[in-house]
C-alpha cells in the first residue's frame, strides 16, 4: 500500500469515529463539533481523491456554515433544567 491509500484509510475511520461520536454524545454541542469535524475530514478526503471543487463545496457548507448554524440554534434554545 502506499502512503496516499493508507492517509485515506485512515482519514475514512476518523470520519466514522466522528460520526459515531457524534450520534452517541448527550451534549448538543460536543456533538455538533464532532460532526463539523467529521465534516471537515470528509473536506480532505475529497480533496485526497482529486475533487477539489466538491472538498471546498463540502468544507464551506458541510464544515462550515452548518456547524454555525446548529451552534446558533443551540445557543438560542434552553435546557430542560433551566425551567
Amino acid at each position: 500500500m502506499t502512503i496516499l491509500a493508507v492517509l485515506q484509510v485512515l482519514i475514512l475511520l476518523l470520519i466514522v469515529a466522528g460520526s459515531v461520536l457524534a450520534v452517541g454524545l448527550k451534549d448538543l454541542l460536543a456533538s455538533v463539533i464532532a460532526l463539523g469535524a467529521s465534516s471537515l475530514l470528509l473536506a480532505l478526503q475529497f480533496y485526497l481523491l482529486q475533487a477539489p471543487d466538491v472538498a471546498i463545496a463540502e468544507a464551506g457548507v458541510g464544515a462550515a456554515l452548518t456547524t454555525a448554524i446548529f451552534v446558533l440554534a443551540i445557543r438560542k434554545t434552553r435546557r430542560k433544567e433551566e425551567e
